[in-house]
This record gives C-alpha cells, sequence and structure tokens, in this order.
C-alpha cells in the first residue's frame, strides 16, 4: 500500500458512467448520480482512515499466541474486503441505472458497513486500535449512512422485475 494512496479506490470520473441512450441529456440534472458520487466520495474517505489504522506495522505483536495473531489478521483482511467491496457495488450500482440492481447493491453497502462498524469494535476491545480512532471511523459510518439514505431515496422503480421477489 502507498502512503499517498490509502483508500486503493479509484478515483470517481463522472463521464464513465454515460450511456448511449442518454447522450444530449447530460446537462439534465441526475440526482441519483450526484448523491452516489458524494456516498462514494465519503467511502474512500472511511477507506483510507480503516486502511490507516488497520495497516499498521504493528502486526498483532500484543497477541498472546499464533491462532489470535492469525484470528486478528484475518479479521482485518475481511474487514478490508469488505470495505473495497462497497466501493465497488456503490460504482456498479450507476453503470445499469436499474432499480432492482441498485436496491441489491444497496442492501449489500448497508450489510459491510455495518459489519465494520461493529467489527472496528473487537480491535478497540483487544487493544489492537485505539479506541479513539475506533470511534472516529464509526463516527464517519454514521455519515456515510446519512448520505446512503439520500442516495436511496433517490431511486425509481422501473419497469424490471426482481426474480427472487424481493425488491418489489
Amino acid at each position: 500500500m502507498r502512503i499517498d494512496k490509502l483508500s486503493d479506490l479509484p478515483d470517481w470520473e463522472d463521464d464513465q458512467f454515460g450511456r448511449k441512450d442518454e447522450e444530449g441529456e447530460e446537462w439534465k440534472p441526475n440526482p441519483t448520480r450526484d448523491a452516489c458520487k458524494a456516498l462514494y466520495m465519503k467511502w474512500r474517505e472511511v477507506v483510507m482512515m480503516l486502511n490507516g489504522v488497520l495497516e499498521t506495522d504493528r502486526e498483532h505483536e500484543d497477541a498472546e499466541n499464533d491462532m489470535e495473531r492469525s484470528y486478528l489478521i484475518a479479521h482485518k483482511q475481511m474487514l478490508l474486503g469488505d470495505a473495497y467491496e462497497v466501493g465497488v457495488k456503490i460504482k456498479s450500482s450507476e453503470t445499469g441505472s436499474m432499480y432492482v440492481l441498485r436496491m441489491e447493491n444497496a442492501a449489500i453497502i448497508r450489510k459491510n458497513a455495518q459489519h465494520i462498524a461493529s467489527g472496528l469494535l473487537l480491535f478497540g476491545a483487544e487493544e489492537q486500535v485505539d479506541e479513539n480512532y475506533v470511534e472516529l471511523i464509526r463516527a464517519e459510518i454514521d455519515q456515510f449512512r446519512k448520505l446512503f439514505k439520500v442516495w436511496v431515496n433517490t431511486f425509481e422503480k422501473d419497469e424490471y422485475t426482481d426474480d427472487w421477489g424481493l425488491f418489489v
């Protein structure tokens, strides 16, 4: 990991989501895409903080044994994996502009963000991460949650149906 690129998530590029059926419509406001961009940018901040806190060189030296050390390393990798998946799901929700796809991604994003927020508590309890950092990241995730709610409220139901019957 490079210190100048702590988020590891790609930059948001407005023109990467252009669709042929929207040609000539770029000037029109797109509240969903704007909310999605704000959500993604906030998540990049969360990932940067998470990387900064979890990628320390401590290598869990306080762990009492190899099993505990292995568990803490696996837990860290799981949280970082969930964090990167959130970034991917945010961006991919804009590629198809489909209600079902957005709702599916939103459900995964919510689950992963909640998992990260609660998973950080383990590192605080095990004194692997300073409690202040844990609370700071959890506060950022709470800000992310507020942007998430704005984003989800911009979704518009379309003609496509969810074959599983979850998002009807």
